[in-house]
């Protein structure tokens, strides 16, 4: 622990000159000086203050089930890990290596009800998608706290309720991508991952914490991850016993906690986030796994696994998790609040 504090100490200095940089792209974009494109369609944006999973992925997968049957929608990404560039529409051909590994995800789920696009720069994007997918009101701006040069009709700010950014410090001594005022730029605050038994008391200590931050009267709602059942690689319902955790998400912990504590897990493997993988590393996940036993995998990870896995005619042998977020309590008021802000811009376009 000392020797950690003595790192982050060294690393101050990098987080000031960071910070330094943030700040003055920050103030020419309050300033209008750099300025922000307004796109045709309405633009949600769902993004953090911290490097690292908050959540993001489900926020967005439960924004597209709520609102699909009100509007038509699409996802647009900046397509984080792929090797391609530029803009690209998502399609039956489309893999992780070339949209990347959490708009695959969107598009295998979503494929018959939205669509899915990857661009770097959002504006050139979001007007491409107006050109050729006219009929599209609606956009979810994947991962786009910080790029401000598109602008959003509601901007989400997700926080992990492990990791609170009112703590954090900047990169690199920290985790933090902007300074913590930059919570000011948003409509509402999500904090993801909390425990189910969340306190009221505990709830208004959080909220009081990231008031500080926000403009006066923005609303922090409480969100906690819902694990479903296991699924087998070609979907069907699994049983699970013994398993053999994989895992190459930001941070692992939570879903390695989940299998713990309901099954009897021989091992643990984690890759870095985006990993992509090889066919030799799908057979070496399988190398020496006993009969009884599954390779069990996170939703993110299944969509790149999965084509190598059936290449090497081990799919068999693997499971995964699906999780969605769950605003238990917060339900309804995250509803009404979200109509309330959709239908308040609406009418103000209309003016």
């Amino acid at each position: 622990m000392r020797q950690h504090l003595w790192i982050k100490t060294l690393l101050m200095p990098l987080s000031w000159a960071y910070g330094w940089v943030t700040g003055v792209r920050n103030f020419l974009y309050d300033r209008l000086i750099f300025s922000s494109k307004k796109v045709p369609q309405f633009v949600i944006s769902v993004g953090n203050l911290t490097v690292g999973g908050t959540g993001k992925t489900p926020v967005i997968e439960y924004l597209a089930k709520t609102l699909l049957p009100v509007t038509t929608l699409a996802i647009l990404s900046r397509g984080y890990g792929r090797k391609t560039t530029g803009f690209l529409m998502a399609n039956e051909s489309s893999s992780a290596e070339n949209i990347g590994d959490e708009p695959l995800q969107f598009y295998t789920k979503f494929k018959h009800n939205l669509l899915v696009a990857v661009c770097e720069k959002r504006v050139t994007g979001a007007l491409k998608l107006a050109k050729s997918q006219p009929q599209v009101k609606m956009l979810l701006l994947d991962d786009a706290y910080q790029h401000r040069a598109i602008q959003r009709d509601i901007n989400l700010l997700l926080n992990d309720y492990n990791r609170p950014f009112c703590t954090d410090t900047l990169l690199p001594a920290g985790r933090l991508r902007e300074s913590r005022n930059g919570a000011r730029r948003a409509d509402a605050v999500i904090i993801t991952k909390c425990p189910i038994d969340l306190t009221g008391p505990e709830k208004q200590e959080i909220a009081a914490q990231v008031a500080t931050y926000t403009k006066p009267g923005t609303p922090v709602f409480f969100a906690f991850t819902d694990y479903a059942l296991p699924l087998s690689y070609s979907g069907a319902p699994v049983e699970l016993k013994n398993v053999k955790m994989v895992a190459g998400i930001a941070d692992p912990s939570p879903f390695a906690a989940y299998l713990e504590a309901r099954f009897n897990v021989v091992d643990k493997v984690t890759f870095p986030d985006h990993h992509n993988y090889t066919v030799q590393e799908v057979n070496e996940l399988v190398r020496y796994l006993k009969s009884d036993t599954f390779v069990v995998t996170t939703e993110k990870d299944m969509v790149k696994l999965k084509p190598l896995a059936e290449k090497s005619g081990c799919a068999g042998r693997f499971a995964y998790i699906p999780v969605a977020v769950n605003f238990g309590a917060d339900s309804e008021t995250f509803t009404q609040w979200l109509t309330r802000q959709i239908t308040h811009h609406l009418n103000s376009a209309e003016r």
